[in-house]
């Protein structure tokens, strides 16, 4: 089927990869058939496009990828999976100039049952988690312990 997006105009997509929101996403909840778009060559970034609406698009990633730590229980009913490798993890990118100032919503963790093609965002109460953390974390260490 084809759709209009917000970042690559009119595209095609196969109806079997779209995914269910049953409840939408908070702020957008009218809105329930997304599909995943690969931004990156590297598959690091993607658009969570709407289907139904050429504007909403959110740029996700893998928080795994920045935050290897992250962790959070999810409801195995909420989602109906049977295997722990049917579980997709994303985050929503806010994206800023420059690219260094973007930021990781570590509260919102948008979880997708791969086998289902059914997703839902959660809502995270855990004080180490916040809607903004930094995307690059800064490196320490090195140059200032270097001696001649």
């Amino acid at each position: 089927m084809k759709i209009e997006t917000k970042y690559f105009g009119e595209m095609e997509v196969e109806e079997k990869d779209c995914i269910d929101f049953p409840t939408g996403l908070p702020g957008f909840e009218s809105y329930h058939s997304f599909v995943l778009l690969p931004v990156d060559k590297l598959g690091t970034y993607y658009a969570l496009q709407s289907v139904e609406e050429a504007g909403l698009s959110l740029i996700v990633t893998n928080p795994y990828l920045f935050y290897k730590d992250y962790e959070f229980d999810i409801d195995e009913e909420d989602l109906k999976f049977e295997h722990p490798e049917d579980i997709a993890v994303y985050n929503v990118v806010t994206l800023r100039d420059p690219f260094e100032d973007s930021t990781l919503n570590l509260q919102g963790p948008i979880v997708l049952n791969t086998a289902q093609g059914i997703a839902n965002q959660l809502i995270l109460n855990h004080p180490d988690y916040q809607t903004k953390h930094p995307l690059i974390q800064p490196v320490k260490g090195g140059e200032s312990y270097a001696r001649s």
